[in-house]
């Protein structure tokens, strides 16, 4: 069965309400090659057609949830895998990271969450609809090197920009770095620069990729 026939199958439990088929399916076809092979060639690109009939009003809340639901309890199997379970050392660093005043899509930050803890880091979730001094006030607290930040629709990306004016205001820019990710950063990579993010990354897989790099340059 090729990519795009498995992508449609998925597609079509969800569509089904068959959830539990959906990631056994999903889990099957990990243990024959990879759970990276399933996030980054099946599951991924379909979410991400998903998330850009949701952005048009063309999918229904219900898919939309189910979706997540999904992609939730299979990216919890594959970080339990030892494919991504950290062997080197612990306690990489620091992360505070929630999703930014007037966004409630949880989804995305709770996956990075999971897979940064699986790598490593120390993460500090501070939920959803979080204000930007916040933010800051935590990274302060707690010492944190990187605050990540989640937004799924651009009308709420854009208050991300306030983190970037609070971290200035506080003088920390230099001594912190600021990681965004979202839906909207993958339809609009521009925008990263635009709320004045220092990286993003394209999955919640990549995100402990990212905090490494965004770590360096602080060394």
């Amino acid at each position: 069965m090729e990519k795009l026939e498995k992508q449609t199958l998925i597609a079509g439990l969800i569509k089904e309400g068959e959830k539990d088929q959906a990631v056994n399916k999903l889990t099957v076809w990990a243990n024959e090659t990879s759970y990276r092979m399933v996030v980054f060639n099946i599951l991924e690109p379909m979410l991400v057609q998903w998330g850009k009939l949701w952005m048009k009003g063309e999918l229904s809340l219900a898919h939309g949830y189910l979706s997540g639901k999904v992609a939730e309890e299979f990216y919890l199997l594959a970080s339990q895998n030892e494919e991504f379970v950290s062997t080197s050392v612990k306690n990489k660093g620091k992360v505070i990271i929630g999703n930014i005043e007037d966004d409630f899509h949880p989804l995305g930050r709770r996956l990075v969450s999971i897979y940064s803890q699986a790598a490593g880091w120390d993460i500090i979730d501070l939920g959803n609809d979080v204000p930007a001094e916040l933010f800051v006030e935590k990274a302060i607290e707690h010492n944190a090197q990187i605050i990540a930040v989640s937004a799924m629709m651009f009308t709420t990306a854009k208050n991300i920009l306030n983190v970037r004016k609070e971290m200035d205001k506080q003088s920390i820019s230099g001594k912190v770095k600021l990681a965004v990710g979202g839906a909207v950063f993958k339809l609009r990579p521009e925008l990263v620069g635009e709320v004045g993010g220092d990286g993003t990354a394209g999955t919640a897989m990549e995100a402990p990729e990212l905090f490494e790099s965004l770590l360096a340059m602080l060394n």
